[in-house]
């Protein structure tokens, strides 16, 4: 079952001298998450920021989801700083994790919908024994890290892949997943990978790098729509 379409820009390519009016001013231009991508200079080799920008952020991302991304090792000391920093979403890498199913329970504990990341290289089998505890599935379409990478296209198929199995999950469930990318999506290119099977789009520099954030977000959603048309 498709959802609808949902824009999240990264705040990764943000102004970080005025993040707060950065995100104010993508949410008012139509994103309908705000995405954080924390790193932690461990699990990728970067470091980007903690709970604490997250709760300074909530204000000015009025309606917008905190959509938190966690590409940190170990996972569960996070989970509840986030939480309480007013994250709505988090989501993490099950390679991250020594207790996968107990990671997504304090999520869940927590009062946050739950995520599961893979990286271009990770299999979607972890997916045959999580797929009732899970809000979301996000595929990486660049190696974790950096912004600005370009897609790998492979990310296509393995996509489809995840959309027939969160269908046939959902078919049997009547429960709904999200399937979320993250890493290189661009408006000449968004088209294609919502017709592989994502709802759910991470958008970083395409949308902050604009000139017209309100036209790019738009144009993103437009796109991604048509693609998913009979």
């Amino acid at each position: 079952m498709r959802q609808s379409t949902v824009i999240a820009p990264s705040i990764l390519s943000a102004n970080f001298a005025r993040l707060g009016d950065d995100v104010a001013g993508v949410v008012e231009s139509g994103a309908d998450w705000v995405h954080f991508d924390v790193m932690d200079n461990h699990y990728v080799p970067n470091l980007s920021f903690g709970p604490m920008i997250c709760e300074a952020l909530r204000p000015f991302a009025a309606h917008a989801m905190m959509d938190v991304h966690l590409m940190v090792e170990p996972v569960d000391a996070l989970v509840v700083p986030f939480a309480k920093a007013g994250a709505g979403l988090i989501s993490f890498h099950p390679e991250a994790s020594h207790h996968v199913d107990r990671t997504l329970a304090l999520i869940r504990e927590q009062g946050c919908k739950t995520g599961l990341v893979f990286n271009p290289a990770t299999p979607l089998a972890w997916l045959d024994h999580l797929m009732d505890k899970l809000d979301l599935v996000m595929l990486m379409a660049v190696n974790p890290g950096f912004g600005g990478q370009g897609f790998i296209a492979s990310t296509l198929d393995k996509l489809a892949e995840a959309r027939r199995r969160i269908d046939a999950y959902e078919q049997l469930s009547g429960r709904t997943i999200r399937l979320e990318v993250d890493g290189g999506v661009k408006t000449d290119n968004i088209a294609a990978i919502a017709a592989a099977g994502a709802d759910t789009f991470v958008a970083g520099s395409a949308v902050f790098g604009s000139q017209d954030r309100r036209a790019t977000i738009a144009a993103l959603r437009a796109a991604a729509e048509a693609s998913r048309e009979p």
